[in-house]
């Protein structure tokens, strides 16, 4: 006997062995509270019957498959793909601007060139993940502390630098995972969890904390404290 259980938009692919009377190959619905389901299914020798886990429940949650018909019509429609930030007209094998199609992890080249090239998946991700990361951390060492970002990360016996290289290091692995396996951040939402929503957060948190930082060697003092 197997249960996988459903509450609203999260599926937890949890499975636990269960004792019963039910007939071979049965199926019943069972309502529980806030909208859950509970899917019982069993098989001739009580295995579960249906496939997937923990990871291909996620996947069916939050995870939208990227085809190249959407991405060519997407380059062929959008008036931003037609021309990069300089006013240059994307071309096939330049090294910048290359179209969509050339760009993209899931059609593109993965490698680290590619990747990481100017208009590559990873520089702006994890450049913005950092960035939305270091902007929360130094307003709470900050507040904490009432030391200065640059007083944290170099003044004798602080620990902040050995913190900001480990984060650096996991973050740029975790956010790199994806892409190597041809999955962009537009591949992947839930409910306001966008990949919109995260450029535009990661965006305004780099200038914000590049603001930060010329701020406090202007003054010379912490802004949060």
């Amino acid at each position: 006997m197997s249960l996988v259980i459903s509450s609203g938009p999260c599926l937890l692919g949890v499975r636990k062995s269960v004792a019963g009377t039910f007939s071979s190959r049965s199926k019943a619905l069972v309502p529980l509270k806030r909208n859950a389901l509970v899917r019982c299914e069993a098989n001739d020798n009580g295995r579960s019957a249906s496939p997937g886990g923990l990871r291909e429940a996620v996947d069916r949650v939050t995870k939208k498959q990227v085809t190249a018909e959407e991405i060519l019509r997407n380059q062929e429609e959008n008036v931003s793909e037609q021309r990069s930030v300089f006013g240059t007209k994307p071309a096939s094998g330049a090294p910048y601007p290359r179209p969509e199609i050339e760009r993209r992890p899931e059609t593109g080249d993965r490698s680290f060139g590619s990747v990481f090239a100017f208009d590559g998946a990873a520089p702006e991700t994890i450049n913005g993940r950092l960035a939305m990361l270091g902007f929360v951390w130094a307003f709470l060492a900050e507040k904490a502390t009432g030391l200065m970002v640059w007083e944290q990360l170099f003044m004798p016996g602080a620990t902040g630098l050995v913190f900001f290289v480990g984060a650096v290091q996991l973050l740029t692995y975790a956010s790199l995972v994806p892409i190597v396996n041809g999955e962009s951040t537009d591949a992947r939402s839930f409910g306001p969890f966008t990949a919109r929503a995260e450029r535009w957060n990661g965006r305004l948190a780099m200038i914000g904390f590049a603001a930060l930082l010329i701020d406090e060697m202007v003054r010379q003092s912490p802004v949060f404290h």
